[in-house]
Parts: structure tokens; C-alpha cells; sequence
């Protein structure tokens, strides 16, 4: 082998050790996270979050993610099923596209589609129900935006940023913030899954909105002390008080709760 040759291999060899994408990062294609919602100790409904993997979208390569929400069989005035599909951008701090399905106690499927057209400084944003349009609008605007899918990921890349975030979200049609306090602190937490503590990074927020079900005001999460930021717990305003949403099951390439010393 001569020496050019040596030394071009050993410069490949430099360059995928130093572009390589560090494993355990945020976005993971196949990524399953299933969460119990509480209220008052009482289990009223699940949440599944899921990572389907990139598609392009306009040339643009993105992340596709998929949740759904559905509360628990036989608890009164709170049944509730949704689906939502977002296009997380490649940054992961702010959304492309954003597509929702949801049912409200013996109501119909109301349907969701907004389409963030940047290069043109505005989004479309339509609903339908019962074969109906609710309502149809293009908006002007030179902000970025998050959703209500896409805000679950901004928020596990940036925890560890140790900065105050204003992010700018659209919750149907109400065009308003998200202020997170990431400050990186440190705290052991526990969950049900796990029967010791776990290493976390703690957090606060405000939603400026009105959400699901009633989802608005102040929160605080735990997310993983790893480079994965997986959200472990969280405790949030809705409807009927305060809840707890905490991690059960979980899906992720080479993977693990994180213990706490």
C-alpha cells in the first residue's frame, strides 16, 4: 500500500469518525414512547409518541412523527381520541407541515391541515367537519412555527441549552407562544417503569394557548440526562386539573433509562 494511498484512507477514516451523527441523538427513526396520563392518581388515558422516519416534502428532507392521544374506556365526560402527524424540520425547532384527527365524547372526526410555506412568508391552514369546511385561511407571517406534535421534540433537543426559549406555536387557529425555561438542572426523578431513580433534566414552561382538552398554562417536565433527552415525566393544566403524564413503555435503538448514582 503506498504512502498517498495510506494517507487518503486514513483522511476518509478522519472524516466519518468526525461527521458521523452522535448516536443516541434526539430524532430516531422507529422511536416508541407510550405515556399514562393521571389525574388524582386515577389513570384517565394514554399517550403514544412515534417516530415514523424522514420524507421529503418539497425537495426538503424532514422528519415525519405521529402521536396519539386516547383517554381511558368507562371515564366520564373525558372521552377523547386524536391523532397528529407532523413534519418536524431537520433542525428540529420548528414544523413543516401538521395534519390532525380529532374525536370529542359522541362528536364526529374534526380534521386538521396546515402547510408552512416559508419561502413565501405564510401557512394555510384548513379544518373540516361532517364533510364541512369549519373554516379555511392563509396567514402571513416571517415566524417559524411549531405545532402541538412538533413542540415535543423542539423541546427534548433544546433542554439542555440553558436558555429561555419563545417559540412561536399554532394550536388550530390560535397563533400564539411557548416560553420554555431550560436552564439544564439536574434532578433525580421517578417513575412506575422503574423501580430506582433515574438521571433527568428538569424544566418549565407556559403554553400561551388553548390546547387539548383545555391544555394551557404553566408545566414542568423531566426529560433523560442523555443525548436521547427522552421525556420521562411531566406534569400538566388541562380541563380538569392538574395531571401527570408519565413514560410506561418505551421502543429505541440501543436505549436504556438512565440511573441515577
Amino acid at each position: 500500500m503506498n504512502k498517498s494511498y495510506k494517507f487518503l484512507l486514513l483522511f476518509s477514516l478522519l472524516l466519518i469518525l468526525i461527521f458521523k451523527p452522535l448516536s443516541g441523538a434526539v430524532m430516531d427513526a422507529g422511536e416508541e414512547l407510550e405515556y399514562k396520563v393521571s389525574f388524582l392518581g386515577i389513570r384517565i388515558g394514554t399517550i403514544k409518541m412515534t417516530i415514523i422516519g424522514q420524507e421529503k416534502i418539497a425537495d426538503k428532507t424532514v422528519w415525519r412523527t405521529k402521536a396519539y392521544i386516547d383517554s381511558r374506556e368507562g371515564i366520564p365526560y373525558v372521552a377523547l381520541h386524536a391523532i397528529y402527524e407532523s413534519w418536524v424540520d431537520q433542525s428540529i425547532s420548528y414544523s413543516n407541515q401538521f395534519v390532525g384527527n380529532t374525536k370529542f365524547m359522541s362528536y364526529d372526526w374534526v380534521f386538521q391541515k396546515i402547510l408552512f410555506n416559508y419561502p413565501d412568508n405564510e401557512f394555510y391552514n384548513e379544518s373540516w367537519y361532517q364533510g364541512q369546511i369549519k373554516y379555511k385561511e392563509t396567514v402571513k407571517t416571517k415566524k417559524r412555527w411549531n405545532d402541538g406534535s412538533s413542540i415535543f421534540y423542539l423541546a427534548r433537543q433544546y433542554v439542555d441549552s440553558k436558555k429561555n426559549l419563545v417559540v412561536p406555536t399554532i394550536i388550530e387557529r390560535d397563533t400564539s407562544t411557548t416560553i420554555l425555561y431550560l436552564q439544564g438542572k439536574r434532578e433525580k426523578v421517578e417513575i412506575d417503569a422503574a423501580d430506582y431513580p433515574l438521571k433527568s433534566i428538569y424544566f418549565t414552561g407556559k403554553g400561551n394557548w388553548k390546547g387539548l382538552y383545555g391544555l394551557s398554562g404553566n408545566f414542568e417536565g423531566w426529560f433523560s440526562d442523555d443525548d436521547a433527552h427522552v421525556p420521562l415525566k411531566a406534569k400538566l393544566n388541562v380541563l380538569v386539573g392538574a395531571v401527570t403524564v408519565e413514560l410506561v413503555k418505551w421502543r429505541r435503538n440501543n436505549w436504556s433509562l438512565p440511573r441515577a448514582n
